[in-house]
């Protein structure tokens, strides 16, 4: 194809699209209220994820220590666990910052409820604080360094929580969460392509007449095709454009919103800058391929003359 021929059928293209006048734009509202319940739909799952991934990064490992575990046997511990491949980060806490913590944890009461314990009468053991880099190893993280009391003589570890049962129970919640979320957006993406598919091909129904004619005097199907495959990417990016100017909007002023009103402070949305790149980039990829598609797919019974 040379570059001519390549210009007349954008111009052909783009004359199509104003020139089908209402049923162009019947296809890119189609497009546009696919994408935006597509897009809407994208953006809850992004932030419920993110939600689930901070709960699961909140799980932590206590590894509380006997009475009188000598420094350097500590320091030995907390090289051993540091060791351990999962293993992101430790941190010694001393029983007099664990029950400043307590109280801390506990209001306006704890002081009161805590009042007979001071430096010199601390019921509570000294603990090594773990994180992991992925929270679902905590489980096994947790027998391995049980295991750890074993080589040594002194028994040094006095128990090892990191909320068993619940930890489990929260892991199979999210990751109930992710597949479900995972499942509607598919589901959803293929109800748009079908919807928008289908616009495009009643468009392109009222033209048969049109492609007939082409068809007839000569023109090969290479050429007959292109001007509609161009059709369809513009009104696939028309459509496209306008639903991430919606969606983005209306995120933006969402999330001004929710930032400004304290009792939704710890519902906080995923930050636009982080998202506009990535589902713009999707949304503006899927109307365009789209478009293509339902043209392509719609056009070709019509060039069997």
């Amino acid at each position: 194809m040379t570059f001519n021929t390549f210009l007349r059928h954008m111009r052909e293209g783009f004359k199509n699209v104003f020139r089908n006048g209402w049923m162009s734009v019947a296809s890119v509202t189609s497009i546009i209220v696919s994408l935006i319940i597509l897009g809407v739909f994208m953006l809850l799952v992004l932030n419920v994820n993110s939600l689930v991934d901070e709960a699961d990064s909140q799980v932590r490992i206590n590894v509380y220590l006997e009475l009188n575990v000598e420094d350097s046997l500590r320091g030995t511990l907390m090289k051993e666990i540091g060791s351990m491949p999962e293993v992101s980060k430790t941190e010694f806490v001393p029983k007099d910052q664990g029950l400043k913590e307590l109280k801390a944890d506990m209001g306006e009461g704890g002081e009161e409820m805590l009042q007979g314990f001071d430096k010199d009468n601390n019921p509570l053991p000294d603990k090594i604080v773990i994180e992991v880099l992925e929270p679902t190893t905590v489980p096994g993280v947790a027998k391995k360094i049980e295991a750890l009391n074993e080589q040594h003589p002194e028994k040094p570890i006095l128990k090892v929580r990191y909320g068993e049962g619940t930890v489990e129970t929260l892991f199979k919640i999210t990751r109930l969460i992710r597949n479900v979320g995972f499942v509607f957006v598919a589901g959803l993406g293929l109800m748009s392509v079908f919807l928008i598919s289908n616009t495009i091909r009643v468009t392109i129904l009222a033209r048969r007449r049109e492609i007939g004619i082409m068809k007839l005097v000569g023109a090969t199907n290479f050429f007959i095709r292109w001007p509609f495959f161009i059709e369809g990417a513009l009104l696939g990016a028309i459509g496209s454009l306008v639903t991430i100017a919606i969606l983005f909007i209306g995120y933006s002023r969402l999330e001004a919103s929710m930032s400004q009103d304290l009792s939704l402070a710890m519902f906080r949305l995923l930050p636009l800058s982080g998202l506009w790149f990535q589902l713009g980039g999707l949304l503006l990829i899927l109307g365009v391929l789209v478009g293509i598609l339902g043209s392509t797919l719609s056009i070709r019974k019509f060039l069997k003359v």
